[in-house]
């Protein structure tokens, strides 16, 4: 019996590349459309990132804005293509890392305030549930609260940490398992190398 389940899960091997594959096509879009958003308002970015008293206090904020935007940028690009995915994976990590503890570390883990479950801060997801419950009310008594509705539920977005170490976690593993065979362009050039030597 454990033999066969063993059989049974060495023929996945086969298809192995998927999940390296899935965690690309997944992360790429999302690296893609945070650099297209620091590039497109470069200059409040800029001042967002280095400003202390309404932004993040960051040291050389241009060159850090720039920095975030061409890693980020560039990552989803090579993400894509499966080239240079360990590489890229590192300052990907690094960005998540900043953006972990300079910006949604204060907001706990939650990306959206949920008083079902909170694991700390959770005197702020009440207050968040409160919140959102008054503008409920608001917009039933003053709006067309089913027009608005309608393809979901509001939320109060809370910003934690959530977010940011899932995809940390996901470029870690990544970074390990590297792109994957077949579909990336790492594994044709591994390929290419190996049989020259």
């Amino acid at each position: 019996m454990l033999t066969k389940l063993q059989q049974l899960l060495d023929s996945t091997r086969a298809i192995d590349f998927l999940a390296p594959l899935a965690l690309r096509l997944y992360l790429a879009p999302i690296f893609w459309m945070a650099g297209m958003s620091k590039a497109t308002s470069f200059s409040d970015t800029a001042a967002w990132f280095g400003n202390p008293e309404w932004g993040l206090g960051l040291p050389f904020p241009t060159l850090m804005t720039a920095l975030a935007t061409g890693t980020e940028l560039g990552g989803a690009i090579l993400l894509l293509f499966g080239l240079g995915v360990r590489w890229i994976s590192i300052p990907l990590m690094v960005t998540m890392l900043v953006a972990i503890f300079s910006v949604h570390w204060v907001n706990g883990w939650q990306i959206v305030a949920d008083t079902k479950f909170c694991l700390f801060n959770c005197a702020d997801a009440i207050d968040a549930s409160n919140r959102l419950d008054a503008a409920k009310d608001i917009l039933r008594e003053h709006g067309n609260y089913d027009w608005l509705s309608g393809q979901g539920s509001f939320v109060v977005l809370n910003n934690g940490i959530e977010m940011g170490v899932t995809y940390f976690v996901m470029l870690l593993a990544l970074f390990f398992i590297g792109s994957g065979r077949y579909l990336s362009a790492d594994y044709w050039i591994a390929k290419k190398l190996n049989s020259h030597a």
